[in-house]
């Protein structure tokens, strides 16, 4: 096969539980009229983004990682989470045409240079695709395409040929965690179909398509729900079973994975063409939106004992948007980006930072791990990051393609 491609801020937070019905009751507002009350709501949040931004970005010299009392607290060297902030003033930019968000954007993304040549890390695909791939789809520099080639040179080398799969954590050559696979790994094979794409060397692609594979066949459950981890035998390949860092249990679903593997599954249906991450990624989403609770933002983990009266996590439902209105296109059903739409609207109407004067992010109501009582109720880079880019999906879908290219096999 040729690795070529072809080419809402609402204040009430009743309007975004009342459309939450997936078939309209009589006399109740239309998908189209939901839509089109969307995008006025939409709108006004990403105009909100762009100020908050502007406000906070230029006094950000590393990267935000977690709020603290409503403040960024930062890590220097980025963690697994350095190519949000880069990303979201890459896409304040292309929203508002201020050229002081790329500025901001390209000095951020820079910081991340000596990682490109790290292969203790699965989340080059986190780091290099919002930041730096992104720059070199903006801007045509090509020191931002040099550097997310390097760091996919770098990131094939946790691939297990044992196992079939990434390695998630842990330096390579150390026995901790050698065989453990984690869900979010979905999110990053994007970074390996870039490289085939750009060079013309189809391993990137090959190495990417079997890690998709061998995570459709040991995390995905009957009903279409997935466990944060899965432990395989590194020496053998063989499979051990699921586990969980950051989901309640091993036979739980933790929602923000749910949503990696959502948007994870339909990115690669679109690079490689093979229908069955097609069918993988609509079981996934199927599944999540039967779990989703009537407010329309997800629980942390759907399958926890107090689900459904449990607390929130924001990013789960922005990530979880994305991949909807990305899957809505690529299937052709409809009913996932009306799902996406509805999503959206209660992040705009429930999950903003509006009413304190305090906050430095945008979304609010975000859960980083609940099982370590590390960040609950707080904001999150990743969070905003997919509220923003969900919300150019639907405002400026031609514009975001330059972005994140939405083009399909």
């Amino acid at each position: 096969m040729s690795v070529s491609r072809r080419t809402l801020l609402t204040t009430a937070a009743g309007a975004a539980v009342a459309a939450t019905a997936i078939t309209p009751a009589a006399g109740a507002a239309t998908a189209a009229e939901q839509e089109a009350d969307g995008l006025r709501t939409f709108r006004r949040t990403a105009d909100y983004a762009v100020t908050k931004l502007r406000a906070v970005a230029p006094g950000v010299t590393t990267f935000p990682e977690i709020t603290r009392f409503e403040k960024w607290t930062y890590s220097a060297k980025g963690g697994w989470i350095g190519g949000f902030w880069p990303g979201t003033l890459w896409l304040a930019s292309l929203y508002s045409g201020d050229p002081r968000f790329r500025t901001l954007a390209a000095a951020s993304a820079e910081k991340l240079a000596p990682r490109q040549y790290e292969t203790s890390d699965h989340d080059l695909g986190f780091l290099f695709y919002p930041s730096w791939v992104t720059g070199w789809r903006l801007t045509g520099d090509e020191k931002w395409r040099t550097g997310a080639l390097n760091a996919a040179a770098s990131l094939i080398q946790r691939y297990n040929e044992k196992g079939k799969f990434i390695r998630a954590w842990g330096a390579l050559g150390t026995p901790g965690n050698a065989g453990r696979v984690i869900v979010d790994t979905m999110m990053n094979l994007d970074l390996l179909t870039f490289a085939s794409e750009q060079t013309g060397d189809r391993k990137y692609l090959d190495i990417a398509v079997s890690h998709a594979k061998t995570t459709e066949r040991v995390f995905v459950r009957p009903d279409g729900s997935t466990p944060h981890v899965f432990d395989f035998d590194p020496a053998t390949g063989a499979e051990i079973g699921p586990n969980s860092v950051q989901g309640y249990s091993p036979t739980s679903c933790w929602s923000r994975g749910q949503a990696w593997a959502i948007y994870g599954f339909t990115t690669m249906y679109r690079r490689s063409g093979d229908p069955l991450f097609l069918r993988t990624a609509q079981r996934l989403a199927d599944f999540a939106l039967h779990a989703l609770t009537p407010d329309n933002v997800p629980v942390w983990d759907y399958l926890a004992p107090q689900a459904p009266h449990d607390i929130k996590d924001s990013s789960a439902g922005a990530v979880m948007a994305c991949g909807l209105l990305d899957l809505a296109k690529v299937a052709n059903r409809p009913q996932y980006r009306e799902a996406a739409i509805r999503i959206l609207t209660a992040l705009c109407g429930t999950c903003l930072t509006t009413k304190s004067t305090r906050a430095e992010a945008i979304v609010a109501r975000g859960t980083r791990n609940r099982p370590a009582e590390d960040g609950v109720e707080v904001s999150l880079p990743y969070g905003d990051y997919y509220l923003l880019e969900g919300l150019l999906r639907v405002l400026m879908p031609k514009e975001i393609e330059k972005a994140i290219d939405l083009s399909t096999v």
